[in-house]
Order: structure tokens, then C-alpha cells, then sequence
């Protein structure tokens, strides 16, 4: 039987595949400190938008990422896609410019 999740960050329920989201990555000493499940959408597109470093500094709680500005316009788009939609994540410039995978 497969189970279906819900995202702690778009919220949408019947995810297949849920992944584990260190709020402080594990690259800047988050690695036993707490995590969130997130879609792989939500997770892509966080680090798309973002270097660990700012993740860790800013944007280490769910509500932080609710209340940014680039991640609220993604959640408001991500909300109204149906959970097995394929969705195309592209890395801001910002992410690009400093050669983050």
C-alpha cells in the first residue's frame, strides 16, 4: 500500500514521495537539528531560490519560508498544481551566479 503525505510547506496532499528538508542545512552544522517534510517540488525550489548559507541565516522555520517573499509567490502557484504534476524548478540568479548545485 502507498501512503500518500502532505507538505509541511504547500500543503498539498496526496504526495508520493516526501523528502526530508534540514531548516539549517546540514552543510552550515544542521545536521541533527530539525527537518521538515517537504514535496519534492517545495524542497527544489527552496534550493533553487537560495544558498545554504541564507537558508540557514533566514529562512530556517516553515513560517520564515511562508513569509518570504519569492517562496510566498511559488507557494501560491504550487498550491493549484495537482501533486503528480511535473514541475519545472529554474535557479535564481543569485544561486546560479555563486555556482550552488
Amino acid at each position: 500500500m502507498v501512503k500518500d503525505y502532505i507538505c509541511e510547506l504547500c500543503k498539498r496532499e496526496g504526495i508520493i514521495k516526501i523528502t526530508e528538508h534540514h531548516l539549517v542545512p546540514k552543510e552550515v552544522g544542521g545536521g541533527k537539528l530539525p527537518v521538515a517534510l517537504l514535496c519534492q517540488d517545495c524542497h527544489k525550489q527552496i534550493h533553487a531560490l537560495y544558498t545554504n548559507k541564507e537558508l540557514a541565516m533566514r529562512l530556517n522555520t516553515i513560517a520564515a519560508l511562508e513569509k518570504d517573499e519569492r517562496v510566498a509567490r511559488y507557494l501560491r502557484y504550487i498550491k493549484n498544481q495537482p501533486p503528480n504534476k511535473n514541475i519545472t524548478i529554474k535557479k535564481s540568479r543569485a544561486v546560479r551566479k555563486k555556482g550552488i548545485k
